[in-house]
C-alpha cells in the first residue's frame, strides 16, 4: 500500500549554482563526464547538493537500481545494484529512512525486510509490467491446478504475490532457488522468458506463466544480427528476461550484476548490453576502456524517478510504502529464503 501527500516541491529552496558548489562536486562529476554533459550537470548539481544534505539530516540512505539514470546512480545513491543486491543491503542498513530509487515492488521488498524503518518511493506510479502481469488470486489458482507443486516467484512481483509463494528469486539466483527446493517440478512466476532460461539450466521441470518485461521483450535476434554485421567483433551480453532467440545469439547471458562481473573478467573492446538503457551508461563509467553500443530500450517506470522527486521525498517524507502485516509476514518468509541461498555465480 502506498500513501501520497500533497506538497509544494522542495526545488524552490535549492542552493544557487556557484563555482564553489561545482568545485565541491568536481570529484563526483569527473567520474561521469563521459555520460553526463557539463550543461546537464549544472542543472543537476544543486539538486545533488541539497539531497546529500537532507540525507544527513534525516539519517537516510538512497538505494538505486542499475536502471536509474547516471545523475541518480552516481550522483546521490549510497547503495547501487540489481534487485538482489538492493534487497541484501536494505536488510543490512542502519539508516532510519530508506529512499528506494527503482520501482514499487523493490520498495515493498525493502519494507518487508525493514518493517520498523520508513521506506519511501519518490513516485507512486513507478510500476512494473511483470508485477502487473499476475495477482495473488492467479497464484492460488495455479496451486489448485498443480497440487503440491511449490511456487518460485521472481522478485519482480507485488508483496501479495510473494506471500503466496514458497521462495523468491532474482535473475542472479533463479536456478539456485529452483534447485534449493529439492523437487522435480516447480511453478515459476511470472516471467516466461526467464523461466525458459532457467529450464535450460536445470533438470527441474518448470511450469511457466506468460508474463514479460516490456523493456526486454522488445529486443529481437534480427536486431542483434544487424549489430554483428556492422561490428563483427562486438560482444553481446543479454539479460535472461529477453526472448529465447535473443539469448541464443548472445555471447553471455546473465543478471545485471552478472553482466558487470563478466565484463570485468572478459574485458572485450566493444559491447552491447541487451537490457535497460541507463545500465549501459552506468557501467560505462566503471569501464572507460570499453566501447558501448547502446540499443537504448527505456523502462518508462524507472524513468519516473528523478532528482527533483528524490528531493521532495526526503523533504516531505513522501511517499511512504507500507505492507499489510498479515501479507508481510508470509511474503517476508519467501524473500528471506531467497536471501539465504544468496547469489549463484553467473555463467
Amino acid at each position: 500500500m502506498l500513501h501520497a501527500n500533497v506538497t509544494t516541491p522542495a526545488a524552490a529552496s535549492l542552493p544557487p549554482l556557484t563555482s564553489e558548489l561545482l568545485e565541491a562536486l568536481a570529484p563526483r562529476y569527473n567520474r561521469v563526464r563521459e555520460v553526463i554533459p557539463e550543461a546537464e550537470w549544472a542543472v543537476y548539481a544543486p539538486y545533488i547538493t541539497a539531497i546529500q544534505e537532507l540525507k544527513q539530516q534525516r539519517n537516510a540512505v538512497i538505494l538505486a537500481h542499475n536502471y536509474q539514470t547516471p545523475d541518480i546512480f552516481h550522483g546521490v545513491a549510497d547503495i547501487t545494484g540489481d534487485s538482489l543486491t538492493l534487497a541484501q543491503q536494505a536488510a543490512a542498513t542502519d539508516a532510519e529512512i530508506i529512499v528506494l530509487c527503482g520501482v514499487h515492488f523493490m520498495a515493498e521488498t525493502a519494507k518487508l525486510l525493514n518493517p520498523d524503518k520508513m521506506v519511501l518511493i519518490p513516485d507512486l506510479k513507478a510500476g512494473c509490467s511483470l508485477a502487473s502481469s499476475i495477482t495473488a488470486a492467479d497464484v492460488r489458482a495455479l496451486r489448485q491446478r498443480y497440487p503440491g507443486v511449490p511456487v518460485v516467484t521472481y522478485v519482480n512481483t507485488t508483496a501479495e504475490v510473494k506471500a503466496e509463494s514458497d521462495i523468491c528469486c532474482t535473475s542472479a539466483n533463479a536456478v539456485r532457488a529452483v534447485e534449493s527446493l529439492g523437487v522435480e517440478r516447480v511453478i515459476f512466476l511470472p516471467d516466461e522468458y526467464l523461466g525458459k532460461y532457467v529450464a535450460s539450466q536445470t533438470d527441474v521441470e518448470i511450469i511457466l506463466w506468460q508474463g514479460h518485461c516490456e523493456v526486454h521483450e522488445r529486443f529481437t535476434a534480427e536486431e542483434l544480427r544487424l549489430y554483428r554485421e556492422e561490428s563483427p567483433d562486438i560482444y553481446v551480453l543479454a539479460h535472461p528476461e529477453c526472448p529465447p532467440d535473443v539469448l541464443a545469439e548472445a555471447d553471455f547471458v546473465g543478471s545485471t550484476a552478472g553482466m558487470i562481473r563478466h565484463l570485468d573478467q572478459a574485458r572485450p573492446s566493444q559491447v552491447v548490453m541487451l537490457t535497460e538503457c541507463s545500465m549501459s551508461d552506468n557501467v560505462a563509467v566503471e569501464f572507460p576502456d570499453i566501447s558501448f553500443i547502446r540499443p537504448c530500450n527505456l523502462c518508462p517506470h524507472m524513468k519516473r524517478i528523478n532528482l527533483a522527486k528524490i528531493l521532495d521525498a526526503l523533504a516531505y517524507l513522501q511517499y511512504e510504502v507500507e505492507v499489510d502485516e498479515a501479507v508481510a509476514q508470509r511474503a517476508r518468509q519467501a524473500v528471506e529464503r531467497m536471501l539465504a541461498i544468496g547469489r549463484a555465480e553467473s555463467r
